[in-house]
C-alpha cells in the first residue's frame, strides 16, 4: 500500500485496483478467443466442405443465427425468456431483424463499456493521477464514469432510431392509405395493392415500404393473412396500424368490403394527421414563451431601471 501510495499518489490502491480488474477481463476474453476446438470437430469440418458451403449459402437465404457465436449464448443473450423476448422486440421496430441482433447489441455494449473504462483509467493515470486535490468520488467518476458512458450509447442508439422510425411510419402511413384504396378501386386484390404500394412508397418513406415488402412477400410464401398482419402491428409498435390490421382481419373474417374498410380508415387517418399537425401548432406559443420572456425581459428591465439604479448609486456616493 504504501509503495503504490507513493507511486500514484493517495489513489494508488485504487488504480491498482481497478487496472487489475481489466487486466482480468481481458484475459478471460482472450482465453474465450482462443478456443480450441474439439479435434472431433475438426474432423467433421474436413470431411463435410461442401456441406458446409451449402449450409452458408442456404444461410445467406434464411438469414439463420451465426453458429460461431452460439458458444457466447450464454454471455451475449439476456437468460430470461421475456426479457430476450422484449429486447429483440425492440431491436425489431428499430429495423435490426437479424436472427443475432440481440447478440450484437449485448456485445456492442460489452465492448463499448470496457473500452470507455480502459480509456478513463489512462486518462486518469496520465492527468488526474499525481494531483492531490482529486477526491475518491472524482477518481471513481473518471474511471467509472467513461464505462457507463459506452454501456448505454448502444441502448441509446436503439431507442433513438426505434423512435425515427415510428415518426417516420406514422407520417407515412396516411398516403399509404390513399395509395391502397386506389389500388383496390382500381381492380386490384389486396395483395397487389400492398406490393405496389410498397414500391410508390420506397423513396419517400423507407421504413414503411420495407414494412408493406415484408408483408407482401409472406403472403406469396403462402401464410396467412390474420398473421401476417398481426405481426406487422407487432413489428411496427405503431398504434395505427394495429388498428388498421385489426379493421383488415375483422373485414375478412366477416366478409366485407374491403374497399369500404379502407375508404373509412383513410378518411379518419387524415384527420388525425391535421389534428396532430394542430396539437403541434398549439404547442408551439407555449414552448415560445419560455424564450421569448429570456430573449425580452432582461433587456426591458435594463432599460425601464438601468437609470433610476444609476441615480441611486450616485445619490448614495455624494451622501457617502
Amino acid at each position: 500500500m504504501d509503495f503504490l501510495t507513493d507511486l500514484f499518489g493517495p489513489f494508488g490502491p485504487i488504480i491498482a485496483v481497478g487496472s487489475l480488474g481489466i487486466v482480468l477481463v481481458a484475459f478471460v476474453v482472450a482465453a474465450l478467443l482462443t478456443q480450441r476446438k474439439d479435434p472431433l470437430e475438426k474432423l467433421k469440418e474436413s470431411q463435410h466442405n461442401q456441406m458446409r458451403n451449402a449450409d452458408l449459402q442456404q444461410q445467406l437465404r434464411t438469414g439463420q443465427k451465426n453458429k460461431k457465436l452460439d458458444k457466447y449464448a450464454n454471455f451475449l443473450e439476456p437468460q430470461d425468456a421475456k426479457q430476450l423476448s422484449q429486447i429483440r422486440l425492440t431491436l425489431m421496430q428499430a429495423g435490426y431483424r437479424h436472427r443475432d441482433a440481440v447478440r450484437f447489441f449485448h456485445f456492442a455494449q460489452m465492448a463499448g463499456a470496457i473500452g470507455l473504462l480502459i480509456l478513463g483509467v489512462l486518462y486518469f493515470l496520465l492527468f488526474k493521477a499525481g494531483n492531490e486535490n482529486t477526491t475518491t468520488t472524482q477518481a471513481i467518476m473518471y474511471i467509472l464514469g467513461p464505462g457507463l458512458v459506452g454501456y448505454m450509447i448502444p441502448k441509446y442508439w436503439v431507442t433513438k432510431r426505434r423512435q425515427q422510425r415510428q415518426q417516420e411510419i406514422e407520417e407515412g402511413f396516411p398516403d399509404s392509405l390513399d395509395m391502397m384504396l386506389v389500388c383496390v378501386e382500381a381492380g386490384q386484390s389486396m395483395d397487389q395493392s400492398i406490393i405496389r404500394v410498397s414500391k410508390e412508397l420506397a423513396s419517400s418513406y423507407p421504413a414503411l415500404a420495407e414494412e408493406y415488402e415484408i408483408v407482401a412477400h409472406q403472403i406469396k410464401a403462402g401464410r396467412d393473412k390474420p398473421g401476417v398482419l398481426g405481426e406487422l402491428a407487432e413489428r411496427c409498435g405503431v398504434q395505427d396500424i394495429a388498428s388498421f390490421t385489426t379493421v383488415l382481419i375483422q373485414s375478412q373474417q366477416f366478409g366485407t368490403s374491403v374497399a369500404d374498410a379502407l375508404r373509412v380508415y383513410a378518411g379518419e387517418m387524415r384527420d388525425k394527421r391535421v389534428m396532430r399537425a394542430e396539437e403541434k401548432a398549439n404547442k408551439l406559443p407555449t414552448k415560445m414563451t419560455l424564450a421569448t420572456m429570456m430573449l425580452t425581459v432582461p433587456p426591458l428591465l435594463i432599460i425601464l431601471i438601468g437609470p433610476s439604479v444609476l441615480g441611486i448609486m450616485d445619490l448614495f456616493a455624494m451622501a457617502l
